[in-house]
C-alpha cells in the first residue's frame, strides 16, 4: 500500500489546531511558538511534481506536448493553483505547482452565479446550461442537500494538489487514447511529489526543471525548448513569465489575496528576472559532471549538480533549509517512524545549504 502523500501541514486544519493547542499547553510546540504557527495560516504550498509514461515509453511528440500544456493551463485556472515552472519531455513531465491555502469553507460561500462563472473556463455553454438547470431545479424543490452535493462535485477539485494532478492526467489520457486509438492508462499509477520551501529551494528546483532538455542533450539552452517555462517565457508567454518572477522573488509567493494581486505590479521587469535566472542556471557550463566527479571526495557545486539527475529533488519528501524542515518535522512527526528523532538530512554529494527528509544513499546523484 503506498504511503500517504506528504502535504503542507499548514493546509491541514486539524493538524494545525492540534499543534497550537499542544503549544499552549506546553508553553511552545517544541520550538514552534503560536506566533510561528499562526504565520503559516494562509501561506501557499509549493510542490515539485513528476509523472512518467507507463514503461517510460517515448510517446509524447510535438503535438502531444502542445496539447498537454494547453490542458495544464486550463486546469491550472479551474483548480485555482499556479504553475510556477514546468517542463514536458517525451516520456515524463515536471511541474512546480503553488497551491494556495483553501478559503474558509472551501467555496461554500460562493453564490451559484459565481460558481457558474468560474465553471465557464472549463465547460461548454450547453454543459453550463445543464448545470444551471440542475441547480435551479434543486433550489425550486427546496432540495438544499442536492444543490450542495452538485456544487461540492466541482468545489472539491479546487485548491488541492492531488485533484489537480488527477484531473490533468485523466483529461490528457482521454485525448491521447482517442488520438492514437488505444485504451488503458497512459501514466504510472502515482505521481511523485515533494514539498518545497519558497526562496532558494524553489529557485533551485525551477532551474532543475528547465534544464531537463539540456541534461537530455536536446538543446544547449532551455530558451530553445518550446515546452518548458523558460522557453515559453522567452517567447513572450505572460503566465510563464509571471511564474518565474514569483519563483525568483520569493517574498511575493508568501502573499495572499489582494496583497498578491498588488504585488504583481511591483515585480522587477522580465528582462531583469531573465538575466538573474540565466545566471542561476549557469548556462556557461559546457558539460555535465563525470562519474568520477560525482563519486569524488569533493561535493559538487549546486550549479554542476543541476546538470545531473538528483534523486533528492524527486524522492526527498520535502526540500528546504534546515530550519524549515525542522519545523515541518515537529508538525508532522506522525508521518515518520517512532525511532526518528530529527528531521533534516543533508544532501549527499552536493555543496548546498538545502536539506531533505530522506538520506538517500543509492546513487543520489547520477550522470
Amino acid at each position: 500500500m503506498p504511503k500517504a502523500r506528504y502535504l503542507a501541514p499548514w493546509h491541514q486544519v486539524d493538524l494545525m489546531e492540534a499543534a497550537i493547542a499542544a503549544g499552549e499547553e506546553a508553553g511552545d510546540a517544541e520550538g514552534l511558538t503560536r506566533k510561528e504557527l499562526e504565520a503559516l495560516k494562509g501561506k501557499p504550498a509549493i510542490y515539485h511534481c513528476l509523472s512518467r509514461v507507463v514503461d517510460r515509453r517515448f510517446v509524447l511528440g510535438d503535438a502531444e506536448r502542445e496539447q498537454f500544456v494547453e490542458y495544464m493551463r486550463l486546469y491550472e485556472k479551474f483548480c485555482q493553483v499556479r504553475i510556477l515552472n514546468f517542463c514536458v519531455m517525451s516520456n515524463h513531465f515536471h511541474l512546480l505547482v503553488e497551491v494556495p491555502a483553501p478559503p474558509e469553507g472551501r467555496g461554500a460561500d460562493w453564490s451559484d452565479e459565481k460558481l457558474l462563472r468560474h465553471l465557464s473556463c472549463l465547460y461548454s455553454k450547453p454543459k453550463l446550461a445543464s448545470i444551471r438547470w440542475e441547480l435551479e431545479l434543486f433550489r425550486k424543490q427546496g432540495n438544499r442537500a442536492g444543490a450542495e452535493t452538485l456544487r461540492e462535485s466541482f468545489l472539491r477539485r479546487m485548491w488541492d494538489l492531488s485533484q489537480f494532478m488527477k484531473t490533468l492526467k485523466q483529461r490528457f489520457t482521454r485525448w491521447f487514447n482517442k488520438q492514437h486509438g488505444r485504451t488503458g492508462t497512459l501514466w504510472e499509477d502515482r505521481f511523485d511529489s515533494i514539498l518545497v520551501e519558497d526562496g532558494h529551494a524553489a529557485r533551485t528546483i525551477a532551474a532543475y526543471i528547465d534544464l531537463n532538455p539540456v541534461r537530455a542533450g536536446i538543446v544547449s539552452d532551455p530558451e530553445d525548448y518550446r515546452w518548458c517555462s523558460f522557453g515559453e517565457a522567452v517567447a513572450g508567454k505572460q503566465r510563464a513569465r509571471e511564474g518565474l518572477q514569483r519563483v525568483m522573488f520569493e517574498k511575493e509567493s508568501t502573499l495572499t489575496g489582494e496583497g498578491r494581486a498588488a504585488s504583481l505590479l511591483q515585480l522587477p521587469s522580465w528582462r531583469s528576472v531573465a538575466q538573474s535566472y540565466r545566471h542561476l542556471m549557469s548556462l556557461d557550463l559546457k558539460r555535465r559532471p563525470s562519474k568520477a566527479e560525482i563519486n569524488g571526495l569533493k561535493p559538487l557545486s549546486e550549479a554542476k549538480a543541476l546538470r545531473c539527475k538528483v534523486r533528492f529533488f524527486i524522492d526527498g519528501v520535502a526540500l528546504g533549509s534546515q530550519s524549515f524542515l525542522g519545523k515541518l518535522f515537529v508538525l508532522t512527526r506522525g508521518h515518520f517512524g517512532p525511532k526518528r528523532r530529527t528531521g533534516p538530512r543533508k544532501i549527499r554529494g552536493i555543496d548546498t545549504p538545502l536539506c531533505t527528509f530522506r538520506d538517500l544513499r543509492r546513487e543520489p546523484v547520477q550522470t
